[in-house]
């Protein structure tokens, strides 16, 4: 299969599973038991992607190792700024601190609903660049980058699927929106791979962007999730769930290699 042919296939499966699987969960009543157990899953998966992927191969595609980690902590930074500024906020509860003010606001639901999937298509948009940017370093880095994302897309879309409905979506528009928004993930596929293939010297700082992205979700949104569950049995499960995330993408990279 062409590289182009395995970013299109990522980024479809990527959106149209987590999607999918977001909405399933999103209606089940004991949709907060799963996404709890997701979560801890997709930290592991995140780190283990970003740490033991991303950043080795970016790391291995430059002359100017100090420079890619500065653009590793410059990620971070504007990930921050883009969370402050709503661009790149995630929901995994029904309860999520980035909108209680709203829910407080009848009138205000609309807006807040076209927030979350402006913000939503932003953030699937950088997704497929990510997931392109991983491909065009290397096949078995893409297909790591993909389940990464998507293990920490399912949470994240099944809290906004949650959003809109108490937003005043009805749930075949609140499916739809998630689906559109869920395209750009393709759009942003493409365009990373035509842009890369003119612009290979990006390859290595997107990767440090993408490993930046990965972090920052799972420090600062995804692990603050799990301190609401302070319990020793709570905790023991989710450090059991995070190794297994990590062991995920360990063994795929060991199964695949490297096929460079």
């Amino acid at each position: 299969m062409s590289v182009l042919a395995w970013i299109v296939l990522a980024s479809v499966a990527s959106g149209l599973l987590s999607i999918g699987l977001a909405a399933s969960f999103a209606l089940n009543v004991r949709s907060d038991k799963w996404i709890n157990i997701l979560i801890s899953y997709a930290i592991g998966a995140l780190l283990g992607a970003a740490f033991l992927n991303a950043l080795p191969e970016a790391l291995e595609l430059t002359e100017t190792p100090k420079q890619l980690t500065f653009i590793l902590l410059l990620g971070i930074l504007v990930f921050f700024i883009l969370e402050k500024l709503l661009l790149w906020r995630h929901c995994h509860l029904s309860e999520c601190e980035a909108h209680e003010p709203v829910s407080a606001v009848n009138n205000d639901h609309g807006r807040s609903g076209m927030m979350i999937i402006l913000g939503d298509t932003f953030h699937n948009f950088v997704d497929g660049v990510l997931i392109a940017t991983a491909f065009m370093a290397d096949i078995q880095l893409g297909m790591v980058t993909a389940i990464a994302i998507t293990a920490h897309e399912i949470p994240q879309e099944a809290g906004d699927f949650i959003i809109l409905l108490n937003s005043g979506f009805t749930r075949a528009s609140a499916l739809w929106s998630n689906l559109l928004s869920g395209t750009a993930t393709v759009f942003g596929g493409l365009l990373g791979y035509f842009m890369l293939n003119q612009l290979n010297h990006l390859i290595a700082p997107i990767l440090a962007v993408a490993a930046a992205s990965m972090i920052y979700v799972a420090m600062s949104d995804l692990i603050p999730s799990l301190h609401k569950r302070p319990e020793i049995g709570a905790t023991v499960q989710q450090v059991t769930l995070i190794v297994m995330g990590i062991g995920t993408i360990w063994l795929i990279g060991l199964f695949f290699g490297h096929h460079h």
